[in-house]
């Protein structure tokens, strides 16, 4: 069970939080400030309680050494911004300097860490490194669901030295997502794309046995379709998945593609037609569902009481491809079902349709989300319900 921040005293005290800053940047700003915005919440409750916030985040994979291009400085900015208050940015995430300036803080103050991946005992898990962070703080927050799939040291170690409860973003995340797991309202229908199938096999398997059905699109389905016999020509197939893919839809539920849009090269401009799933020319790839498909996922989704989508339909990126994925979002975006989203490419696919905020639920863990609904036990939220208590 998670502690929650309504159940603990935080008045007046030292309080270290894992947020998710992992965030695009481009020409030294932050590109996407999603992930920020979603952090306000539990740092505004902090601020309330006159609590000295110590934030700490990753971002990208500097592989233990420091990086400027990595360095969190453009997410201090914005978060000041966003907060409407100055936050310091310190120069490590350990160390006598670190600890120095945190026992200097004022209540009200907020600091950030500088990225944790600068060390490779973050990722490593390392003991000493958690011990090290907790030693900043009274009490801990884990408001980073989209960590919390790895068992890294400030998401798991920590919690063997600190006291831990779930911050508002990670506590609605696994709500959410446990609830479309243990009590969907009916019909419940899966929208599943991407490119690799062998990165859904799992997920596939575990709602096959809670969604009524599974429609599948994107460069996955062609994995799927090669499974039932099709000619997929040049599309993307996963050879090594084939015989998964085809345990899979022996078990029913799954809605390929009857129709896919094919071009004779990858390229925005290629030459393109839609054509019968069963019709996939040689030397061509499909790159989009099709107009017929389009219709028939629309018609399945009609009645659906909670929808769940992750991947887009095809190649988003060029426009000349992106019309399956631009109408499944705004179909879903206008549903009156429960409606939960989530996946890096997802999320930029709804944006791109013009829904981004939209759905019931916008999840902000890609990966975790995934492992979440294929019934995995996240490290992050078992090392957390078993966090010590003062």
């Amino acid at each position: 069970m998670l502690k929650k921040l309504e159940d603990a005293y935080f008045e007046g005290k030292r309080v270290l939080v894992r947020v998710d800053y992992n965030v695009p940047l481009k020409d030294g700003k932050v590109a996407d400030d999603e992930r920020l915005k979603a952090s306000l919440p539990t740092i505004e409750f902090l601020l309330k309680k006159k609590c000295s916030i110590i934030l700490m985040s990753h971002l990208g994979r500097p592989n233990g050494k420091v990086a400027d291009e990595m360095k969190l400085d453009s997410i201090a900015d914005r978060l000041s911004e966003l907060l409407n208050m100055k936050v310091k940015k310190l120069d490590d995430c350990i160390g006598s300097e670190v600890s120095s300036a945190v026992e200097k803080m004022e209540k009200g103050e907020v600091v950030l860490l500088e990225n944790l991946r600068f060390h490779n005992e973050e990722e490593e898990n390392n003991e000493d490194f958690a011990k090290a962070l907790a030693s900043l703080a009274d009490v801990y927050v884990n408001d980073a669901f989209g960590a919390s799939h790895r068992a890294h040291a400030s998401v798991v170690g920590i919690t063997n030295f600190i006291p831990g409860y779930a911050g508002f973003l990670l506590e609605k995340e696994v709500k959410t997502l446990g609830n479309l797991l243990k009590s969907p309202k009916k019909p419940f229908i899966a929208v599943l794309g991407g490119a690799k199938a062998s990165d859904k096999i799992r997920l596939i398997e575990n709602l096959q046995k809670k969604a009524d059905k599974i429609l599948m699109g994107g460069a996955m389905a062609f994995t799927f379709l090669k499974a039932g016999g099709y000619e997929t020509g040049n599309s993307k197939v996963e050879n090594d998945s084939v015989g998964e893919a085809g345990r899979l839809m022996k078990k029913g539920k799954i809605v390929l593609p009857v129709d896919v849009v094919i071009a004779d090269r990858f390229e925005e401009n290629a030459s393109s037609k839609a054509v019968c799933a069963d019709n996939i020319e040689k030397g061509w790839a499909g790159l989009d569902i099709g107009p017929e498909t389009v219709k028939i996922f629309k018609k399945g989704l009609e009645e659906a009481k909670t929808i769940v989508w992750n991947g887009p339909m095809g190649v988003f990126e060029f426009d000349k491809f992106a019309k399956g994925t631009d109408e499944i979002a705004r179909f879903i975006a206008n549903s009156k079902a429960a409606t939960v989203i989530g996946g890096g490419d997802t999320l930029a696919a709804a944006k791109r349709a013009g829904v981004y905020g939209k759905f019931s639920h916008t999840s902000t863990g890609g990966g975790a989300m995934l492992e979440f609904l294929e019934g995995k036990k996240l490290p992050a939220i078992e090392a957390l319900e078993r966090a010590k208590l003062k």
